[in-house]
């Protein structure tokens, strides 16, 4: 699968005879699962937005990595998008039986490790779901960490900060300009909104934040932007893809995972 074709791929469309050949050729199997959301982004971005831009990051990943791609989970946990039209959600328990349930699929099959590629930031149960995974013995791991987000952005010179880039800001308007542009409506260039101090944002909710559904400064996006944040993630990848496959799992002896740094 070539780069160009990777991101714009939301579907996989192997067949049983591709993953049995691939499955043969590989030591130990890792497939990579996006999970998004269904949820406002704003006046100009797409209620799949998370899940567009988890797949283009798992698509990236799996154009450069030895990994089985599996199809995205495309609704999760966006309660605090509950007030704008179009949101749609499923409960944290079902969240975490969905994922659980794929990984324990896929061990079944041959697939020993799973990374779950999240798109969105209000999946917390996600993490639970690793933690819970790890400590029963099984290999997972959850991408991109905060690390991985800022190492991409400082790549890609994306210049509005984590914090203040919270939601259909440069980060995602980026990604969707180079992956999804025909996808992007107009607008993006004047919703520029910040408010960094959301600290009753789980008992409130977005809309006690914001109106348009806006947090961040997409009028700095970029498709050049975009392919870069996504390059540094795929750089990012690596030590992960060397963690889950490593053959000291479970020991105490897996080495610490050796992340890129710039220079």
């Amino acid at each position: 699968m070539s780069s160009s074709s990777s991101v714009r791929t939301l579907v996989p469309t192997d067949t049983t005879a591709d993953v049995r050949a691939r499955g043969a050729e590989a030591g130990r199997q890792v497939a990579v699962l996006p999970v998004g959301s269904y949820e406002q982004h704003g006046p100009y971005l797409p209620l799949a937005t998370d899940t567009l831009v988890a797949c283009a990051i798992a698509g990236e990943i799996a154009a450069a990595y030895p990994v089985r791609l599996l199809p995205p989970v495309t609704i999760a946990c966006s309660h605090e998008h509950a007030a704008w039209p179009g949101t749609v959600s499923i409960s944290a328990t079902t969240l975490h039986a969905v994922v659980s349930d794929i990984a324990a699929s896929l061990r079944r099959s041959g697939v020993e490790a799973l990374v779950v590629v999240n798109g969105h930031g209000g999946n917390y149960v996600l993490g639970n779901v690793v933690q819970e995974s790890t400590a029963a013995g099984h290999r997972m791991a959850l991408f991109p960490a905060m690390e991985d987000w800022d190492a991409a952005r400082q790549r890609a010179g994306v210049q509005t900060s984590l914090l203040s880039d919270m939601h259909a800001g440069e980060i995602e308007t980026s990604i969707l300009l180079h992956c999804h542009p025909e996808l992007v409506r107009p607008g993006h260039e004047t919703t520029d909104f910040l408010a960094d101090d959301r600290r009753h944002l789980l008992s409130l909710g977005m809309s006690a934040y914001t109106d348009s559904g806006v947090i961040g400064r997409p009028s700095l996006a970029s498709a050049a932007k975009g392919k870069e944040l996504l390059a540094g993630f795929v750089d990012s990848f690596g030590a992960y893809f060397s963690l889950v496959t490593s053959d000291a799992w479970g020991t105490d002896t897996v080495p610490a995972p050796v992340f890129p740094v710039d220079d």
